[in-house]
């Protein structure tokens, strides 16, 4: 009878688990919805602050191929000839428990930082999020520039992401490093995510020219600029770098989301099985039992 009572206990346990699971799953959906929304409408103002670089851009290159004066970039864009000191920047969840999510980051981490050795370059990793920065503490210490927890704790704050954008932008100036990339998780869906490695600094402004949408004359609309385009232009090529954090922030987020929803649901059917089973080998056991009482009660009787 003591196998029944531990099977019974354990029976119990897992119950109590699944209940745990089945709530973090429900949590965890309800914020991926939100996330997801967000996602959407910081989209929509990256893409439209895009459009106003581009056009930007492309007209300044083409006042510089018609008086022959050379464009002068914001400071952000200026490469550094040098390139031998890399900053990374990679993002990661501050908690556990959602599947293989921190595992991929921190793989694509340790796979750049071992090429941009074998390069020759010196790497500093800034670690956004807690799990990250405790597993390169342990396992390469040297690289670990500084560990940002609690980043977004109360929901993605847009001059958080400016905060940080500043001291990068500080960082650069004063020589600390040479190019920085960012390391993030790009959402797809709750099951399908991307890793990305992406340089904010120097920051490059990729954009198609041929593209009608940088014209100055684009459907019924015409651009005029108060300020001088380099002025404008400046300032929008350091909206466009928070942009881009903030972008990988989000989609970071919302990864971690889908993750952490893919994985209590994967625990609360697992647990849901593990029941069945024990439930099934506690009957047949408990139907055993009672069984071999009968056969020495019979056996008893017939024995008188």
């Amino acid at each position: 009878m003591a196998g029944l009572k531990e099977l019974r206990t354990r029976i119990e346990s897992i119950k109590s688990t699944q209940k745990i699971t089945s709530a973090m799953k429900m949590v965890a959906a309800a914020r991926l919805r939100r996330s997801q929304e967000l996602l959407g409408r910081s989209k929509t103002y990256y893409d439209g602050l895009k459009t106003i670089a581009g056009r930007l851009y492309k007209d300044l290159k083409d006042e510089e191929k018609a008086t022959g004066v050379e464009m002068v970039y914001p400071l952000i864009m200026m490469p550094n000839p040098n390139k031998k000191n890399y900053l990374l920047v990679a993002f990661s969840s501050d908690r556990g428990l959602c599947g293989s999510y921190n595992a991929y980051v921190l793989r694509e981490t340790l796979r750049k930082i071992d090429a941009l050795h074998q390069e020759g370059k010196n790497v500093k990793v800034l670690c956004i999020g807690k799990k990250i920065g405790d597993t390169l503490k342990r396992r390469c210490p040297e690289t670990v520039f500084e560990v940002m927890t609690g980043v977004a704790a109360k929901g993605p704050s847009y001059r958080e992401i400016e905060r940080i954008a500043e001291r990068l932008f500080e960082l650069y100036m004063t020589g600390e490093f040479d190019v920085c990339e960012m390391i993030y998780t790009h959402f797809k869906s709750a099951i399908n995510r991307e890793l990305k490695c992406q340089q904010i600094l120097p920051y490059v402004l990729d954009i198609d020219e041929n593209d009608p949408r940088y014209d100055d004359k684009y459907g019924e609309a015409f651009y005029e600029y108060d300020a001088p385009k380099e002025k404008v232009f400046n300032d929008v090529a350091f909206m466009l770098v928070v942009a881009d954090i903030f972008q990988a922030l989000l989609n970071s987020q919302t990864s971690e989301y889908g993750a952490r929803m893919t994985s209590m649901d994967n625990a609360t059917r697992n647990a849901k099985d593990m029941i069945s089973k024990l439930t099934l080998r506690y009957n047949r056991m408990r139907q055993t039992a009672i069984t071999t009482e009968l056969i020495e009660i019979i056996s008893g009787a017939e024995a008188l």
